[in-house]
């Protein structure tokens, strides 16, 4: 399940398992700090062992797959975009992911601007004229792919890290 060479995604919802059995005294909730522990130890070791570029493709494929997954098994609104959004915002608040906002929409050529505020990604780090959410490109695109049935590039255009209060996010078809 978790050690098989391979080269397609075997991920599934079981491999989260049953939080509740599993941590009846401690729960789900965990604090933000121990998942950027994770995540920016994980990247720090991925840029020693290849390069920046390597740890960029890896964390847009691996947050697009967890958009997608994420979709899959949470999302009920698979057909109305504005239902789709509403859903959606609202579940990234109850998962305390972020609060989603859509600043400009282009329904008819498919372009999107929006924005995250209290991102769990970067919400609060130190300013370092960086946008540093390649996780989260990732996972709006399989956000989106899921929803559309297309591929979106997505690209972080501002970022706590950058100085905004805010992550930016442009969207077009691919």
């Amino acid at each position: 399940m978790f050690k098989e060479e391979r080269t397609e995604s075997l991920f599934n919802w079981e491999m989260i398992g049953r939080i509740g059995e599993g941590r009846p005294n401690l729960g789900a909730s965990m604090e933000v700090s121990v998942y950027r522990l994770m995540q920016f130890t994980l990247r720090d070791v991925i840029i020693q062992e290849f390069d920046v570029k390597t740890a960029e493709r890896i964390y847009y494929k691996a947050g697009k797959l967890a958009g997608r997954e994420l979709f899959k098994a949470a999302i009920k609104e698979r057909s109305d975009f504005n239902l789709f959004v509403k859903e959606l915002q609202e579940l990234l608040v109850k998962l305390k992911i972020g609060i989603l906002r859509i600043e400009e929409a282009d329904m008819n050529k498919m372009e999107f601007t929006l924005t995250v505020a209290e991102d769990l990604d970067c919400s609060g780090l130190p300013v370092c004229e960086e946008t540093i959410c390649t996780y989260d490109e990732g996972f709006i695109s399989g956000l989106l792919l899921e929803f559309s049935g297309k591929d979106f590039d997505v690209k972080e255009i501002d970022c706590w890290c950058s100085g905004d209060r805010v992550c930016r996010f442009k969207i077009k078809p691919s």
